[in-house]
């Protein structure tokens, strides 16, 4: 399969270095250091069994390449928009279009069934440039369970997790899916099809709606959050109105939220990506992780104040840094 990843940070260079090393053909779209290290000398990914070393073809001009069967969206939610026209033109060419963005994604609603069926999202999808040029018909998703770190140019570091459950936006159990789901488990991935990647989206969201934001706002690890009294009581009401979205919405919530803290707290003294974002001085995600649940929960007509009064924080946060390095 010939499979072009875009965005070869610490989960795009995770999966182009296994994909690679198992015999895909694979393109990377990097830039700066990072893109210099991988062309001169490849991919090489750090793990506890040991190294692994790929060769994969590394470029910076998305507008310039040719058609692939996959193409993998692994930058952010908030950098689709300036590249949703090339990304189109390359799906139109034939590629499936497989996103790989935290939180609540931009096509939550289309192959939705219901009353929001095709509604868009703002918070995800301003304007809804993303779905204009995305073909949505080419379009298949992801929840993401690996964590990893970029540790210097063109050396990803696996910390723990191999999992991306993968899925048809209407939860069929196509011929393709199953062949993404074939290449991905070949690599070495667990790679599972799923037969309702909504919910499972938020399963993992309940939780980065809540303790991300409280994290970047505060410095708290999550063991911080979790074991201060104001900061464990703070992140249990954000999930209670984001529970109360989700139900409203029809998500059946599995896992009950004292399990769901008590598992953030087992992590330890773990900085979350948003706070990591912060200190590095990159903008965080806080529409697609927080944001587009204000969104829905308007959509819903169920109130979220806890959410709203962080959400507001952390936009206030973010527009500060944005000044700060604009008269920089």
């Amino acid at each position: 399969m010939r499979i072009c990843i875009i965005g070869a940070g610490a989960i795009g260079g995770l999966l182009a270095a296994r994909l690679a090393a198992n015999g895909e053909r694979v393109t990377v779209v990097a830039r700066g250091e990072h893109l210099r290290a991988i062309s001169a000398n490849g991919l090489r990914l750090l793990t506890e069994e040991g190294e692994i070393k790929a060769s994969v073809e590394a470029v910076s001009d998305l507008a310039s390449l040719e058609p692939h069967d996959l193409i993998v969206l692994a930058v952010k939610a908030h950098q689709l928009t300036p590249i949703a026209a090339d990304v189109g033109r390359l799906a139109r060419a034939g590629g499936l279009v497989l996103t790989m963005q935290n939180g609540i994604p931009w096509w939550y609603f289309h192959k939705h069934g219901g009353p929001y069926e095709g509604r868009g999202l703002e918070t995800v999808d301003p304007g809804a440039i993303i779905a204009q040029y995305l073909p949505v018909d080419q379009v298949i998703g992801s929840v993401v369970y690996p964590a990893a770190e970029i540790a210097e140019p063109g050396v990803i570091r696996l910390i723990e997790g191999n999992r991306f459950s993968l899925a048809e936006l209407d939860n069929s159990a196509s011929e393709r899916i199953q062949e993404v789901s074939r290449v991905f488990t070949a690599a070495g991935f667990k790679a599972p099809v799923v037969s309702d990647i909504r919910a499972e989206i938020w399963t993992k969201l309940w939780g980065n709606m809540s303790f991300n934001p409280i994290s970047a706002l505060t410095g708290a690890t999550l063991a911080g959050i979790c074991t201060h009294p104001q900061g464990r009581a703070l992140a249990a009401d954000m999930m209670r109105e984001a529970q109360a979205v989700g139900e409203k919405l029809g998500i059946r919530f599995r896992i009950p939220l004292a399990k769901r803290i008590a598992g953030a707290e087992a992590v330890g003294e773990h900085k979350t990506s948003m706070l990591q974002d912060v200190e590095a001085g990159r903008a965080t995600e806080v529409d697609a992780l927080v944001g587009s649940i204000l969104e829905l929960g308007a959509v819903a007509d169920v109130p979220t104040p806890a959410i709203s009064a962080i959400y507001g924080c952390m936009r206030l946060l973010d527009d500060t840094r944005a000044k700060q390095r604009a008269g920089a």
